[in-house]
């Protein structure tokens, strides 16, 4: 399966993400929604978020130009909300998934289908 078919279909496909991208974890891009643009600092600041999160902390997550709250920030995964949209990074051994929900989407169910992709590829050595 190619990197556009996991956006499109397990990410998109499923109604809970509505913007969504995987990056390697050097920041380059494997795949992206057509209705999302990841700045290279952003991605950045995002994948130095996993080692160290006192700047995601301090300062939120910005993606796309848009701020987002940091709700969480550890070594699997990066949690952002904003208003009432939010955001799921979640980091595999190779790669960095990016989903951003917009309401009436729940949070716990647009981060259990961005973290689901990372475990798999996690399981399959990606």
């Amino acid at each position: 399966m190619s990197w556009q078919a996991y956006v499109d279909s397990n990410l998109l496909g499923t109604g809970k993400i509505a913007k969504a991208a995987i990056f390697g974890l050097d920041g380059s891009l494997w795949a992206t929604s057509s209705n999302l643009s990841v700045q290279a600092p952003e991605i950045s600041a995002l994948s130095k978020g996993f080692t160290d999160p006192s700047g995601l902390r301090a300062s939120g997550i910005y993606i796309a130009g848009v701020k987002y709250f940091t709700l969480r920030a550890d070594d699997k995964a990066i949690y952002g909300k904003q208003g009432q949209n939010g955001l799921c990074a979640a980091k595999t051994k190779q790669a960095i998934i990016v989903g951003i929900y917009e309401s009436p989407v729940q949070a716990g169910d647009a981060n259990k289908v961005v973290e689901g992709l990372a475990d798999y590829l996690i399981g399959v050595n990606y």
